[in-house]
């Protein structure tokens, strides 16, 4: 979308954790999109219909500083496999942030989607 990271495309969004599944809701150029992450005993899943429309397994990162942190590997042509991450943090002032990053074979990291969540009162 932004090879250069350098622009952002704001959009309304939702975000509902539950005990299993963390669901959130996002728009893309107009186009209504959602995802979820699953918890099913010690395996998390990931599917977007924007993003990943075929659900994966992703593996669980402890230590992140967050609510829970997760990533899997994808083929990226016929060069090495390139990572997806997915992290959920709250802030200090209660705020949720869902963040997905896209980490290149080198190691170069590049912050995909980034969703901040407040509660509803």
């Amino acid at each position: 979308m932004d090879p250069m990271g350098n622009d952002a495309e704001v959009s309304d969004a939702s975000l509902i954790v539950r005990t299993d599944e963390i669901v959130y809701a996002w728009a893309h150029e107009g186009a209504e999109q959602s995802g979820v992450l699953r918890w099913s005993g010690e395996a998390v899943y990931w599917e977007d219909s924007w993003h990943q429309p075929q659900r994966v397994a992703l593996t669980l990162i402890p230590g992140q500083g967050s609510l829970v942190a997760a990533e899997y590997s994808y083929p990226a042509g016929t060069g090495p496999e390139w990572r997806w991450r997915i992290r959920l943090s709250e802030r200090p002032d209660g705020a949720l942030v869902l963040q997905m990053t896209n980490i290149a074979p080198w190691g170069e990291e590049a912050r995909a989607v980034r969703t901040v969540v407040r509660m509803l009162e």
